[in-house]
């Protein structure tokens, strides 16, 4: 026990304070063995793979583009079209997942573009994105 002080007069009272130093002092080594040995834990094993020549596949999602005007009119990748073509487009190509990219013209009524997205719910298309342009 560590005592106050060593006069030999009046009532000893042990100290009541931690000494901190030493834990300090044990605290830096650790972060120093830690910053040393860090870098080695990201080394692999090293192994000796074999080499192939394959080619790159680059599925590309089928994107189909329809745009409606104000008027209600379809376009079909630029081609007017149909309600009954869009249904035939978009189901001949269900088995490859097209998206379906959905210009819609800001006066079109919202009937219309409920309808469309019935189509190519049935159809199958699951993925859909709505074609903005930017505010300015």
């Amino acid at each position: 026990m560590a005592f106050g002080s060593f006069d030999s007069g009046g009532t000893t009272q042990p100290m009541a304070e931690i000494n901190t130093t030493p834990l300090v002092d044990v605290m830096l080594v650790l972060l120093v063995i830690f910053i040393i040995t860090a870098p080695l834990f990201h080394q692999a094993v090293p192994i000796d793979l074999p080499q192939v020549d394959s080619t790159r596949l680059d599925d590309k999602p089928v994107v189909v583009s329809l745009a409606l005007d104000g008027q209600g009119k379809l376009f079909l990748d630029g081609v007017p079209t149909s309600r009954e073509g869009v249904q035939a487009r978009l189901a001949e190509l269900a088995p490859s997942q097209p998206e379906l990219h959905l210009r819609a013209d800001r006066v079109t009524p919202y009937e219309k573009v409920a309808d469309i997205l019935a189509v190519a719910q049935r159809a199958g298309v699951m993925k859909i994105a709505f074609v903005t342009e930017a505010a300015k």
